[in-house]
């Protein structure tokens, strides 16, 4: 959509001509008119260095683009990119961008406390947005039928284990274990558990025992390719008398991952709401940070040693911030909205914006006489 030229290095076209060009001379790869696409650039990783001398030579913005499906080994690059490359991550898709939310309700709006009157949309089924859990945002999934959609985030587990964390860095790592701490991370997803809890999972089924530092380095590949989206905690710059915890929130990058790994289907999902209500956390915070992302904001999570927490805080750069709570259930509303103007008055001297409450199974989003947001997911766009 953004670039005019392209060179793609997995073209298998004269058996992956364009990859065995740009290893002889790297510089054939970055010849097009601006934007110019290098796709999976990865693939010959002197690439990055040829763009970043290029870009020395001229004070043009926005010359290239490189995309790749995972996060590069470090060999073969010398140069950072520090100062003229600048990465951007690639989420899943959200509700809106799939089209499953009309998009009534502008989160840049909400933030801002501005009146949004009275808005509806489709209600959403049960059924439905289980659906939007284990199908996932992912764009193979569009126009797929249910068990099409689902084997997708399942092929997605299967590569990551047995290809992607091994051409990472070259460690041939134990798969079983690999496939271990991933479904302890799925039975602890839109939690802060410790990186004990997760070794402790491991070593439970497996009588090999495993060091805390394993466990964060398992953690750490997960990042390094998109696998994982943890949400890290508030800033305590507010001045708040409470003590903040500052444990992540762990999250994987789509909520159809952890239900893959949980083996968790539309029906056992149906009998076990608990589970999907996690779940369901997990799908609403994807899309309230695509959102927040797309306004210039970010995202965090608030917890303190008093009890006190919020599912989601939109901050942007100006130290201004937004608290929303996330119910499955409407009927949870009137809670959550307790919840949230609690917490809210700790911060006295740097109070939220606007609170919200965003919903599962509702068709109507607006603001309440207490200053409450309610907003069905099925509402919001950026």
């Amino acid at each position: 959509m953004h670039a005019k030229s392209a060179f793609m290095l997995a073209d298998p076209e004269d058996n992956f001509a364009n990859r065995e060009l740009a290893k002889m001379d790297v510089s054939k790869a970055l010849v097009g008119e601006s934007p110019h696409l290098i796709d999976e650039w990865q693939e010959v990783a002197s690439i990055w260095d040829a763009v970043r001398y290029s870009v020395d030579q001229s004070t043009e913005s926005g010359r290239y683009i490189l995309t790749g499906s995972s996060t590069p080994p470090k060999k073969g690059v010398i140069h950072s990119g520090t100062g003229r490359i600048a990465s951007l991550a690639m989420h899943p898709m959200s509700l809106f961008e799939r089209g499953e939310s009309s998009g009534v309700v502008s989160v840049s709006d909400v933030c801002a406390g501005k009146d949004i009157g009275v808005q509806t949309t489709k209600s959403p089924s049960l059924e439905e947005l289980v659906a939007f859990v284990v199908g996932g945002g992912w764009p193979g999934s569009i126009g797929k039928t249910p068990r099409q959609a689902v084997a997708i985030p399942h092929e997605y587990v299967e590569n990551v284990i047995k290809v992607d964390m091994s051409r990472l860095d070259g460690i041939e790592r134990d798969q079983a274990k690999v496939r271990k701490c991933l479904r302890s991370l799925a039975r602890n997803e839109s939690t802060t558990v410790a990186l004990a809890t997760i070794r402790n999972d491991i070593e439970e089924v497996d009588a090999t025992s495993l060091s805390v530092n394993t466990v964060s380095e398992y953690l750490d590949a997960f990042r390094r390719i998109y696998l994982t989206n943890d949400i890290e905690p508030f800033s305590t710059f507010l001045r708040s008398p409470a003590r903040i915890k500052q444990s992540p929130k762990r999250h994987f990058c789509d909520p159809s991952i952890a239900a893959a790994l949980l083996g968790a289907s539309e029906k056992m999902l149906l009998r076990d709401l608990r589970t999907f209500g996690f779940l369901f956390e997990s799908l609403a915070i994807r899309d309230l940070q695509i959102y927040a992302e797309s306004i210039d904001a970010k995202l965090y999570h608030y917890q303190d040693y008093d009890g006190r927490e919020i599912d989601a805080v939109i901050q942007f750069d100006d130290g201004t911030w937004s608290a929303f709570e996330i119910k499955l259930n409407p009927d949870d509303a009137d809670e959550a909205a307790a919840n949230l103007k609690k917490v809210a008055s700790v911060f006295k001297h740097n109070p939220p914006t606007s609170l919200s409450v965003v919903v599962g199974k509702s068709g109507i989003a607006h603001r309440r006489e207490d200053g409450v947001y309610v907003l069905p997911i099925t509402s919001l766009r950026p």
